[in-house]
């Protein structure tokens, strides 16, 4: 699955559109990557951009940005709210989806690497790709700002991790950086039944991770450490920073909370403590609402961790995973929630949707006739992952009748894995019928390259034949998906709701068939590569999934007929 993470970079310049509109264009030019959110502040002189894509596409244009950022801003004009040291004062990158944080912070310092050697900009490392401890708080690389840069360049101890490490006259008009990897941090308020600030904010102290002031018992006032600071009684929730403010226009007051690393302490568990806490209080939680955009990711996580509590089966839909979150969290409580506006991966979605058309997206009815045209594709590829993922879901299907049926409560867990297991093959395989007509339509791109001369001929056997690899290992992955969603299948027929043995059977049948259609396009593809090797190898694989699948059917169909 495609990963994606998304990059915050702060820019200092609030004012100017021109130049803002610069920055942001630069930003627009890489292919792939989706500018999510703009928004300059002139009180600030700070503009924060949100985008969103691949690492590879971030990473180009949060170049491009810094480069652009360190042309038209001169940091020695500048003046403004917030602290600062560089035109490009920060940059982070977010894992979103199927990264994980430490390829993350590898992204980062080579993205470092590259601005401080090509740009020749000094860049602090900070957060999760910080060189030493003392530098994961931004605020320590920050320190003194702008204005003490040029002492904290050629200090030992605060060298920058790349770039010079003296101010001159570019480095004293583009300042420095602080580039980093930090956890997505989602802006979350809840509701309370109230007016009353200062019970919102009992509440809010209850449960961020600062907590209050400890108070002496004997004399109501703050214990002070030796250092005469106040000492804390942390809260019930860490990666948590939360205050309790009243919303004039809603009439209700809120706990407003920024989860500020939701691998720790995800929007359900921080909704669910509130809950707790406002009840032990004598206060209801009502709703609550999202600011800003969320990862799949954690409404899935929401949908699931609620529907676990009811003891249900997390086997279902992304969108039904959506909607019990949603309703679970009262996310529409003050206005409608629409996940395909607020989703980061709905957002991008949607838009490489645009222009495009995906057979997973048409009916039934359109399916059956784009198939039946006069066009090659789609053809008997595509239609093989389909019958694959419709197996899948029959056993899914089955699984999630069994975790729901009355008198196999105790066993709701045990279907709800299978029931996972079956939606994790059908969401893939659906993704094989549009990969399926994508490798042949490439193959075809490469036949109508040009051949005149003899760079282009062998520029063109290149294209073919790698297009033609591209197109025998997809139904080879189709085989691999539809031959193991058959476990389920069978799962399904030896223990799961007996009234729905049938629905099983059709669903091993219609897996099986998947095997052996995608394995014909196997052959006839296999038999137009160069590498020999390879093919003989990927058929002989396929040979043997087909078999197996042909005995698994068998397998299942006996016990299906044995029950009927």
């Amino acid at each position: 699955m495609k990963k994606l993470i998304e990059c915050v970079p702060n820019f200092s310049e609030g004012n100017d559109m021109h130049v803002i509109d610069q920055i942001t264009a630069a930003i627009r030019e890489v292919d792939g990557v989706s500018v999510l959110n703009v928004d300059p502040g002139k009180a600030t002189n700070r503009t924060v951009v949100t985008f969103v894509g691949t690492p590879e596409e971030v990473c180009e244009a949060a170049f491009r940005a810094i480069k652009k950022a360190a042309d038209l801003i001169d940091m020695k004009k500048h003046r403004g709210a917030h602290p600062r040291f560089g035109a490009t004062d920060v940059c982070p990158l977010i894992p979103v989806s199927n990264i994980s944080m430490e390829e993350t912070a590898e992204h980062a310092r080579a993205l470092a690497r590259r601005v401080g050697e090509e740009l020749r900009v000094p860049v602090y490392m900070y957060e999760h790709a910080a060189s030493a401890p003392e530098r994961k708080n931004l605020a320590n690389c920050r320190a003194g700002e702008y204005e003490a840069l040029g002492e904290r360049l050629k200090s030992a101890d605060w060298h920058p991790d790349f770039g010079p490490r003296e101010l001159d006259e570019w480095t004293a008009k583009t300042g420095a950086s602080a580039i980093g990897a930090r956890n997505f941090l989602v802006a979350y308020n809840i509701n309370l039944n109230t007016t009353s600030t200062r019970r919102a904010n009992a509440i809010a102290f209850d449960v961020r991770e600062r907590g209050r002031a400890l108070l002496d018992p004997a004399t109501g006032k703050k214990v002070l450490d030796e250092k005469g600071k106040p000492v804390m009684a942390p809260g019930t929730l860490k990666s948590v920073k939360a205050i309790g403010w009243y919303i004039e226009e809603y009439g209700v007051a809120q706990i407003s909370m920024n989860l500020t690393d939701i691998g720790v302490t995800p929007v359900h568990e921080a909704f669910d403590e509130v809950c707790r806490k406002a009840d032990a209080r004598g206060i209801r939680v009502t709703g609550s609402e999202l600011v800003g955009l969320v990862p799949l990711q954690s409404m899935l996580d929401a949908g699931r961790y609620f529907l676990r509590k009811q003891q249900r089966s997390t086997g279902i839909p992304d969108e039904e995973l959506i909607k019990i979150a949603v309703k679970s969290l009262g996310l529409d409580e003050l206005a409608p929630f629409h996940p395909r506006e607020r989703i980061i991966e709905y957002i991008l979605e949607d838009e490489e949707k645009r222009g495009k058309k995906r057979l997973i997206d048409l009916t039934l009815a359109a399916f059956a006739g784009e198939t039946s045209s006069e066009s090659p594709a789609p053809g008997g590829g595509s239609i093989a992952a389909y019958m694959g993922a419709l197996g899948a879901a029959l056993a899914g299907m089955v699984a999630n009748l069994s975790a729901h049926k009355r008198g196999w409560d105790d066993r709701w867990e045990e279907f709800s894995q299978w029931a996972e297991r079956a939606k994790g093959y059908q969401v893939e395989l659906l993704k094989m019928v549009d990969e399926d007509t994508d490798a042949f339509n490439r193959i075809m791109e490469a036949y109508d390259l040009p051949k005149k001369s003899e760079e282009e001929k062998a520029a063109r056997r290149r294209a073919i034949q790698e297009a033609t690899r591209r197109a025998t290992e997809v139904p080879f992955r189709v085989m691999t998906l539809c031959h193991d969603c058959m476990d389920v299948a069978r799962a399904m027929a030896e223990s799961g709701n007996p009234n729905s043995v049938t629905d099983a059977g059709v669903g091993a049948l219609a897996a099986r068939s998947g095997v052996l259609g995608a394995f014909l396009n196997v052959k006839i593809n296999a038999a137009g590569l160069d590498d020999r090797a390879f093919a003989d190898d990927l058929l002989r694989r396929g040979e043997e999934l087909a078999a197996r699948a042909c005995r698994r059917e068998e397998e299942i169909l006996a016990i299906v007929h044995g029950k009927i």
